[in-house]
């Protein structure tokens, strides 16, 4: 039986939240093959300090890391990203050639989504490949 998309790049946003974890999960679960999923972070812009921003992604991603291990996942390749969440979600996506975007949504309600707005909202919008978006259990 042939997994979906085992021939494709998928991207998980990782926030280290349960959220995130369930889409890394769901992600695993279509590819079968760890190597084929890309994790990316996003870090709020900061202080451009090249000792200080080396540092903070070092630390970040020593403690996604950890995150991911500690949920039974093995060691995997993380990459930071600095600035807007969805342009960088976005962003990465494209530099992978990837064929699918998994994020949960954290289902706030279309209330809030169309007056604040929300990244998964906006990467579904503007995203160029496909994005699944895993809603919360009730």
């Amino acid at each position: 039986m042939a997994v979906w998309m085992s021939d494709r790049i998928v991207v998980v946003p990782l926030d280290m939240s349960e959220f995130s974890l369930r889409a890394l999960e769901a992600a695993r679960d279509l590819v079968g093959d760890l190597t084929r999923i890309r994790i990316v972070h996003v870090l709020p812009m900061g202080e451009r300090s090249t000792l200080n921003y080396e540092h903070r992604n070092d630390q970040t991603r020593a403690a996604m890391s950890a995150f991911i291990q500690e949920h039974g996942f093995p060691k995997m390749d993380i990459s930071i990203r600095e600035g807007d969440p969805v342009k960088q979600i976005i962003q990465f996506a494209e530099d992978c050639d990837a064929g699918l975007i998994v994020m949960p949504s954290h289902g706030r309600g279309m209330l809030t989504e169309m007056l604040l707005g929300s990244t998964t909202y906006s990467v579904v919008r503007r995203s160029t490949c496909p994005v699944l978006v895993l809603k919360p259990k009730k």
